[in-house]
């Protein structure tokens, strides 16, 4: 099996490949000078690939200056569609593209799944939901396309956890506010077995949610994360905090939060191992 993907030094890509690699799967990492490159140049990375996976894109655990948010969006959107052309390219397609969207594309307000959904009104909404409209253009090549749209990631290695533990285990850690917000998860190991879900089931494709189906909220998560790590959890974080280091717009983001869960997975016979946020933090922090 050979795959072609985007975003592999990152978070979720570095353990992607590694999965890959227990496989013996041939990877193909594409690396931002290869965006630079011609398209016909570009579409030769690709030659031979089963399945294509986009997880490229700039973080948005900074500050969103205008300059920034023009790379938040170019290194999703205008990545995905140099993906797609690339593909168009190819006399001999792949079977499988995969990409990436993320639970900021459902507003703050209500309780959403795929087929209930009302979206975000805002930067990250906006960026989502052309960062799926890029990617789907690969339908129209006979391309099988999955969307996976991410919880919060739970992991070793990267993502919220890499933030919050240092704190936590000084004794820091608190809530954002008054911690009511939602929080929509996904345990890493959940995650990478519904990419293995998606590529072994040919008759999948569209839009999936990859969230754990049991949200917690910011408290929850909070006073999870303080057990598993046997540490108080006594603070509690104004917003004013999270403004001064990443500025008002960001830091409205970052304090919200989305009750989603996933439909179309469960009903495809997926079964999350990890369905609750103490079972997730549990096991990550059993490990260590």
């Amino acid at each position: 099996m050979k795959v072609v993907i985007s975003g592999a030094s990152g978070f979720v890509g570095s353990h992607l490949t590694k999965e890959f690699e227990k496989r013996e799967w041939n990877i193909t990492p594409l690396i931002r000078s290869d965006f630079k490159l011609s398209d016909s140049e570009f579409s030769k990375k690709f030659i031979g690939a089963d399945v294509v996976i986009h997880l490229a894109g700039a973080t948005i655990n900074r500050r969103w200056s205008e300059s920034y948010k023009k790379e938040l969006y170019s290194s999703r959107i205008d990545t995905a569609k140099k993906i797609v052309k690339a593909m168009e390219i190819m006399e001999k397609k792949p079977k499988l593209f995969i990409s990436t969207s993320a639970v900021g594309i459902y507003a703050g307000d209500g309780q959403y799944n795929e087929e209930s959904a009302v979206y975000a009104n805002d930067f990250l909404g906006s960026l989502a939901q052309d960062w799926e409209k890029a990617a789907l253009e690969a339908k129209s090549l006979g391309v099988r396309t999955v969307i996976f749209r991410f919880g919060i990631v739970m992991g070793h290695g990267g993502g919220v956890l890499q933030q919050m533990v240092p704190m936590f285990k000084l004794g820091l850690g608190g809530t954002i506010g008054n911690g009511k917000q939602p929080f929509s998860w996904v345990h890493i190991d959940d995650q990478m077995r519904a990419y293995f879900y998606i590529i072994e089931h040919e008759d999948l494709e569209g839009i999936f949610n990859l969230m754990a189906p049991t949200p917690t909220t910011n408290y929850g998560l909070t006073k999870a994360l303080g057990k598993a790590l046997h540490r108080p959890t006594f603070f509690v974080i104004p917003k004013f905090i999270l403004q001064l280091r990443f500025g008002s717009e960001a830091a409205e983001v970052f304090a919200g939060g989305q009750y989603v869960t996933p439909l179309r997975l469960p009903k495809a016979g997926f079964e999350f191992k990890f369905k609750t946020i103490e079972d997730a933090l549990n096991d990550l922090f059993d490990r260590d």
